[in-house]
């Protein structure tokens, strides 16, 4: 596709028409939100600059409140300074700018080792990228994922620079955990690879953040941290078919019941044992957008609450999957790659948990409920480690490396230089709602 039409005015019409039939696609697809959770957001901060209470705060005719840390309450009281209308623009246009950031720092490096033309590949990406549910949901929710899946990759790209840009890594990683708890994840993958310098700063960003939030808002700090965040109530059922999380397959097969709480801790205990080796896997490969793609899936399945719209997560997954077949100079490999990435890319944009919205029993319902959470498994399972990726090992203590490792990271600091994302740090010593019916219960906070 990237080298078809052969001509720039060819490519233009391409992408004009693809353009064109996203846009009526997303405009008028059944499932749109109405911004929900943005009008979430928007009315709390609003009720709150207004001397409410930030959690007392519920969506006149629902139960839908604001499940946020106050940090993240802090960074969108901007919203109540302007209409209606220019909020759903606001967030439209950041979701825009997100989602070019993300395409371009998980994407790029594979265009340029392709020889692809960038503004042709990465329109047609753009298209591609948007027709994924978890992304519509994310836009048309007006919800925050994309904001964060930027702002994590962005100390993805740091650790990969090295040098003065890595003394930066953390700072992304800690703003997202202050705004939201699941990227959290990501401090402890920094941790669990070694990056002491990027955990720490990730976790002083995170706990200063949060501080300035109790600074400034000491009721709602205490009401959140001691009373909102232990409420899953609020978040809405588990059992609801957009919760695709471990959790979330629990609750369905215990419904009406409630799921084993020790059940599901043993399975996220078994998921970060599996996610420990593969990313510590990754990161002695040197492949960091692997490593980072692999913590994002672990989120997804770990968090006790995955709505559909979470699964933004996925993208650098995807992406990963796609590069590693377009690398294999075996031909079947690659097929098999390819086609494996574009099959879950399908199915990520079909929707089709909904079809088990109201009843999720029986083997069919089983399966095809947790469709969502399946991929996520077997991606934490499978993805690729890419071969291409300079090899190496985890950062050790200095005077410990021989001098056959010495050359080889040499070489690998030559390799880096090609492929920004996978990272030169290892080298450095010590270094959804059915069709007519009401939104889903994101609860905007989640």
């Amino acid at each position: 596709m990237p080298g078809w039409p052969a001509n720039t005015r060819g490519r233009a019409v391409l992408v004009a028409a693809l353009a064109l039939a996203t846009g009526i696609f997303l405009v008028t697809v059944p499932l749109h939100r109405e911004w929900f959770d943005l009008a979430v957001y928007r009315g709390a901060v609003t009720h709150w600059r207004g001397g409410g209470p930030l959690y007392d705060y519920v969506v006149p005719g629902t139960h839908y409140g604001f499940t946020y840390p106050p940090f993240a309450a802090l960074c969108m009281l901007p919203m109540t300074l302007v209409g209606w209308p220019q909020a759903v623009a606001l967030s439209l246009l950041l979701n825009a700018l997100a989602g070019a950031a993300i395409l371009a720092m998980t994407a790029r490096a594979a265009v340029r080792r392709q020889g692809w033309s960038r503004w042709y590949a990465f329109a047609v990406a753009g298209c591609l990228f948007a027709l994924l549910e978890p992304v519509r949901d994310t836009i048309s929710f007006g919800q925050v994922n994309l904001l964060l899946l930027a702002l994590v990759l962005a100390d993805a790209r740091l650790l990969a620079a090295g040098g003065g840009r890595g003394r930066l890594a953390g700072i992304g990683i800690g703003l997202a955990a202050a705004i939201k708890l699941t990227p959290a994840v990501f401090i402890l993958y920094l941790f669990v690879t070694r990056r002491l310098r990027a955990g720490l700063v990730a976790s002083a960003v995170a706990l200063g953040a949060t501080l300035s939030a109790v600074w400034a808002a000491p009721g709602a700090s205490r009401h959140y941290w001691t009373q909102a965040m232990w409420d899953t109530d609020r978040v809405g059922a588990l059992a609801y078919v957009s919760n695709q999380s471990w959790q979330g397959v629990l609750a369905r097969l215990a419904d009406p019941g409630e799921p084993s709480r020790t059940v599901w801790g043993i399975g996220v205990i078994a998921l970060l044992a599996l996610w420990a080796r593969r990313a510590r896997q990754a990161a002695a490969a040197g492949d960091e957008l692997a490593g980072f793609a692999l913590t994002g899936l672990t989120a997804c399945l770990i968090s006790p609450v995955t709505w559909v719209h979470h699964l933004v997560w996925t993208v650098p997954a995807l992406i990963v999957l796609a590069d590693s077949g377009l690398r294999s100079a075996d031909a079947e490999l690659r097929r098999r790659r390819l086609a494996w990435a574009a099959s879950l890319y399908v199915i990520l944009c079909s929707s089709v948990v909904w079809l088990w919205s109201w009843d999720a029993a029986g083997v069919d319902g089983f399966l095809g409920s947790n469709a969502y959470v399946w991929i996520c498994l077997g991606l934490l399972l499978a993805l690729p480690v890419r071969a291409s990726a300079r090899r190496g090992r985890l950062p050790e203590m200095p005077g410990q490396r021989t001098a056959a490792e010495t050359s080889a990271t040499m070489g690998a600091c030559t390799h880096a230089t090609e492929y920004p994302l996978e990272s030169r740090q290892s080298a450095l010593p010590g270094s959804s709602t059915p069709p007519g019916s009401k939104p889903a219960p994101s609860a905007s906070g989640e």
